[in-house]
């Protein structure tokens, strides 16, 4: 194969200001807002890829936001590849904690990165990464080195839980027939330890309503005397750990695997430098369940965290009010086996039965998937090792993620197909989070690594 590093060295400022263009938009799926964003950026994707080489592209139409597919089909004896990715984002809020606006692109050098950073909202999740393959697609055009098919499949609802997916999935199995699916909306450990991530947890979403009174009322002349919402939610939330950090809901840890002890050794051998990740996080200390570590919590372990809450006055000044409701946003992480429906109705369940006389509450389910381990006996695996080997010079270590890429485990049951999960993002990357960036040199690395993947999988499958 022609040198895939040179190609992007000699691209590298192109591929720099064609990414930037594409984080400027703000593909917020959540906000209705932002609406015509979200289809304006599919437009960019699909012209992107059909910049790129592929032969035919559409705008999928779905109930939601449009799915973009694509693909060059040079024999269909060959094996095929099919790209997932998204070109959807988090909201950027809280936008006052931003260093730069999230959706005016910037680079900075950072102690991680002193070959600099892009910063901006979807800059690693995804649509840095999500990029990567599309220009990997273009070397392998440009130089006449596609080795297979090739498909993309790149969604606009990932953040809002791929509301829409699963329909056009089901319906379009022969156009995404392929032999493996390809994913970067993942990480790894670090440039110097490369890893691949085979586990991914699930994930159950809700919203919670807790309602007192029929209106807000005057905190001196009833407070003591009718339930707070507020007061009475925190309790409430309080209680779903126990003094150990383990989850209290009845029948949640029913279906978790518990890892044999040689497994978890095999985990610990990852490099891991625990006093780099609290002054990263500018923490004094870890925090989880008992008698696990900190990258065992992560991953293997399940977990219940409150994304937010709200109620009563939170305006400047001062309101002195018992509020009628109290509002919070919980999501749970589940690991392998975990049914996330029959949790989210043992949370449901549990939520409800705790509520104590003089508040009503509601849940309200959001969206959830699945948790899903891949092996590291496959094909693909083996090629995607390989691949790492030759661009960074190094034998990727496999790794489990505690995100959640719900639809991985509908890809296998509705395709057939396993995943390959070639991440490129740092910890540190700030997903989700204010200042979100991804470092330069990886988007440049993934775009060199991506080709070998095609190469090797496609000789491998011979």
């Amino acid at each position: 194969m022609q040198n895939s590093k040179e190609y992007v060295a000699k691209n590298k400022e192109r591929f720099l200001t064609e990414i930037i263009e594409l984080l400027k938009m703000p593909s917020i799926s959540a906000d209705s807002a932002f609406s015509q964003d979200v289809i304006n950026t599919a437009e960019m994707v699909g012209k992107a890829l059909d910049e790129a080489g592929c032969d035919h592209v559409e705008i999928c139409e779905t109930d939601g936001y449009p799915i973009v597919y694509g693909e060059k089909i040079i024999d269909p004896n060959l094996p095929t590849v099919l790209v997932y990715g998204h070109y959807d984002v988090q909201p950027p809020d809280p936008v006052e904690l931003w260093d730069s606006p999230p959706f005016e692109p910037v680079i900075k050098e950072t102690e991680e990165h002193p070959e600099g950073a892009i910063f901006a909202r979807g800059a690693s999740d995804d649509k840095g990464q999500m990029y990567m393959h599309v220009k990997a697609l273009e070397f392998m055009v440009k130089t006449n080195q596609l080795p297979c098919n090739v498909k993309f499949m790149i969604e606009g609802e990932e953040e809002v839980g791929s509301v829409n997916i699963a329909t056009y999935v089901a319906n379009n199995r022969e156009k995404l027939k392929n032999d493996v699916i390809l994913i970067s909306d993942t990480g790894m450990i670090s440039k110097e330890y490369p890893s691949i991530t085979t586990g991914l947890r699930g994930l159950s979403y809700v919203e919670v309503e807790v309602t007192g009174p029929n209106r807000d009322l005057h905190s001196g002349l009833y407070g003591g005397a009718v339930a707070n919402p507020i007061n009475i939610l925190t309790k409430m939330i309080a209680s779903l750990h126990d003094e150990d950090n383990h989850i209290t809901i009845p029948g949640f840890y029913d279906k978790v695997e518990e890892l044999s002890s040689e497994e978890r050794a095999e985990m610990a051998k990852a490099p891991f430098d625990i006093n780099a990740y609290q002054k990263a996080l500018d923490i004094e200390s870890v925090y989880g369940e008992k008698g696990y570590t900190t990258n065992e919590r992560n991953s293997i372990r399940p977990t219940l965290d409150v994304n937010g809450i709200w109620g009563g006055y939170t305006g400047e000044g001062a309101k002195t009010v018992i509020p009628s409701k109290a509002y919070a946003k919980i999501s749970m992480r589940l690991v392998p086996h975990q049914e996330w429906e029959v949790i989210t109705d043992l949370f449901v369940k549990h939520f409800t039965n705790i509520a104590p006389k003089g508040v009503k509450v509601k849940v309200t389910p959001h969206h959830g998937g699945q948790g899903y381990v891949t092996p590291i006996d496959t094909i693909a695996y083996k090629a995607a090792a390989k691949a790492y080997e030759t661009t960074f010079g190094k034998t990727p270590i496999p790794q489990r993620s505690g995100g959640s890429i719900p639809i991985v485990s509908l890809f296998e049951k509705e395709l057939g197909s396993k995943s390959i999960l070639l991440g490129f993002g740092s910890d540190s990357d700030a997903i989700h989070s204010p200042n979100e960036h991804f470092g330069l040199w990886f988007y440049y690395k993934g775009i060199e690594t991506i080709p070998y993947f095609f190469k090797y999988f496609t000789e491998m499958m011979a």
